[in-house]
């Protein structure tokens, strides 16, 4: 016994399967979508009332991953392609961020040079902790002369972790969804 939840019809088409093939690729859908949808208007059924994927309901806290089949023209899907190996990211994780305005992602890229502005800035932001470290253990010391050369650091100690700490909130803003009638920000170039 077929305990199967799909429901499934096989028709001949006579004739008729490359128009009806065509028009599917026309309106970018599936063959099944669109025959679905024309035996329920033949029917005087509507298919809206069934949930879709997107529609369905999750346990709170858990985001489930579904497989999506989306149809797309060759150049399309090389373009999705080449933007998700650009970004670093498989084309689902990138095809999401383009869904939900990355702002990296929607405005062309950029998604590893802030990565790498990032990266550059917290390695200058770690230097800047170990000479701190080291000027704090000569000045324990009582060794003044040592000491010296770190001055000028102290000087610009607050600029310098003042341009990190935007460089970081601007390079993690831009890496995070927005909402679609939020601006994007500047480069983080430091």
């Amino acid at each position: 016994m077929n305990m199967s939840t799909h429901d499934f019809v096989t028709v001949e088409m006579r004739g008729l399967k490359a128009a009806l093939v065509a028009r599917a690729q026309a309106q970018r859908v599936s063959v099944s979508e669109l025959v679905r949808g024309a035996v329920a208007r033949d029917l005087g059924l509507s298919t809206e009332g069934e949930p879709r994927i997107g529609e369905m309901p999750h346990p709170a806290g858990h985001t489930a991953s579904v497989k999506l089949s989306i149809r797309m023209t060759a150049q399309e899907a090389s373009q999705l392609a080449a933007g998700a190996r650009a970004a670093g990211l498989s084309r689902g994780s990138y095809l999401a961020g383009l869904v939900t305005n990355v702002p990296v992602l929607s405005t062309g890229g950029g998604r590893a040079e802030h990565i790498a502005a990032l990266r550059v800035s917290s390695a200058e932001l770690a230097t800047l902790s170990r000479n701190i470290c080291r000027l704090t253990a000569l000045l324990r010391q009582a060794n003044v002369e040592p000491a010296r050369p770190y001055r000028e650091m102290l000087d610009t100690l607050a600029g310098d972790v003042r341009r990190h700490l935007e460089l970081a909130a601007r390079a993690l803003a831009d890496l995070q969804p927005r909402s679609p009638g939020a601006g994007s920000t500047t480069s983080p170039t430091k």
